[in-house]
């Protein structure tokens, strides 16, 4: 049956193709298998096994042939590299950055004037004053020792704990102050939640909640960079939490498959809000999923201001000179809750907390290193206490007597031409204020 049914089929493919056309084919493949076959061998030559290379398109590898299956941790974990030990001591002299005293001491006022903002601005929503806030602490190593390391018009996509970033590039204390307070002050004109900062010209991408979208926006970011020739480096920020995210995956493999220039800078900071990484992972961190991707990457100590600019520094030389992306892994700790709304009490002891605050803080390291060198003493750093604290107040006080923005900006910046559905909310809210104005504090809000 199956004879008679290949028969069949290659009787009526002859009919379709016709005489001339069939007997042209035949011939053809005649010489074909005649060029393919040496003259006098008939049978395909042999290979050794030995000598059998893998011709699979989706990997680089060899053939075994004993069955084994990959360890997940193949060595003894990612070496974590740092510059000066918890006493402010060089380590190796090699690695010394040797940059110049303004420098260092704008390093250490910026990581000091976040931690002093932080204070204030943590205790005002304590007080009801604002509605939300997130703290730094111990994470200010990580914000200014990666932000010095950039050029001012590379472009910053934060997570919502990279405040220092902007505080290093300048970004002033009324701003920061606006934005929390939802002032008219504000960039965002009151849209926002308090630490959702952006600012335009200081190429610092406006910050949103939702949890590792920066991360695929970033990469897109940098390939359009690259498609201009601008010579220009993306850096984006996430925690070792938003890393779990599928928008962390898709960012990697876009960043390493279209050879983008951007450096992904994660901050494992030990705890993902209440979830530490004992829950969040198995592997060994972050940095270690940066080769199956074909990334660069490196671990440093995140507490360590000058291992983080070397690695930033080195990421973002090569990023724009070879068209590809970099991971870096800051190992650092989380000694805030992780905001406002949450009581780190719940989920991790005082002394694991104190541990990090006392013996192994970046800014008790960087001020160890400019004692050493001569560079600060106790006075410079009781004066410098007090005016640091004296202008965040100052801006403080200053943002408390703005006005809100005018509601009306709820509706504005999206669209060029209000659609009609808006321009129907609008005017309801309009009349629904007409009518029970007097039950909302309008005169806090601008006219």
């Amino acid at each position: 049956m199956a004879v008679a049914a290949a028969a069949a089929r290659l009787c009526g493919f002859r009919r379709g193709l016709g005489q001339a056309g069939f007997l042209l084919l035949r011939r053809l493949g005649a010489r074909s298998l005649a060029k393919s076959q040496p003259q006098g061998q008939q049978q395909q030559k042999h290979f050794s096994s030995l000598d059998d290379k893998p011709q699979f398109p989706g990997a680089s590898a060899e053939f075994i042939d004993k069955l084994e299956f990959i360890q997940p941790n193949v060595v003894s974990g990612i070496p974590i590299y740092r510059v000066m030990d918890r006493q402010g001591q060089i380590i190796n002299p090699s690695e010394d950055p040797h940059l110049p005293q303004e420098k260092v001491l704008k390093f250490y006022k910026s990581m000091t004037l976040l931690n002093t903002m932080d204070r204030i601005l943590y205790e005002s929503q304590r007080q009801g004053r604002i509605s939300f806030y997130m703290t730094n602490y111990g994470e200010e190593g990580t914000h200014v020792g990666s932000a010095a390391a950039l050029d001012s018009t590379d472009l910053v996509f934060a997570q919502y704990r990279e405040a220092g970033v902007l505080m290093y590039r300048d970004y002033p204390l009324e701003l920061f102050m606006a934005q929390c307070y939802s002032n008219v002050s504000d960039l965002g004109k009151g849209r926002q939640m308090p630490v959702h900062y952006g600012c335009r010209e200081r190429h610092f991408v406006t910050i949103s909640s939702p949890l590792a979208t920066q991360i695929p926006q970033a990469v897109g970011a940098a390939y359009a960079a690259k498609r201009d020739n601008a010579n220009r480096v993306v850096i984006c920020y996430f925690g070792e939490g938003a890393a779990s995210e599928g928008d962390a995956h898709a960012g990697f493999n876009f960043a390493a498959t279209l050879e983008c220039p951007i450096i992904f800078f994660c901050r494992n900071n030990g705890y993902a809000v209440s979830t530490p990484t004992s829950d969040q992972y198995r592997g060994d961190g972050i940095a270690a999923r940066g080769p199956g991707y074909g990334i660069l990457s490196i671990r440093v100590d995140g507490n360590d201001v000058f291992a983080v600019y070397n690695a930033t520094k080195e990421a973002r030389r090569r990023a724009v000179a070879e068209n590809q992306p970099f991971l870096i892994e800051a190992m650092t700790y989380r000694i805030g809750h992780h905001s406002t709304s949450d009581d780190s009490s719940a989920y991790r002891s005082v002394d694991e907390v104190s541990y990090w605050d006392k013996q192994d803080h970046p800014i008790s390291r960087l001020r160890h290193y400019l004692q050493s060198r001569g560079w600060w003493d106790d006075e410079q750093e009781k004066a410098w206490r007090k005016q640091s604290r004296k202008k965040v107040m100052e801006a403080f006080e200053q943002a408390e007597r703005k006005l809100k923005p005018n509601p009306n900006l709820l509706f504005s910046d999206v669209y060029q031409e209000m659609p009609a559905q808006l321009r129907k909310q609008q005017e309801s809210l309009a009349r629904h204020l007409q009518t029970y104005g007097e039950h909302y504090p309008l005169d806090h809000f601008e006219k």
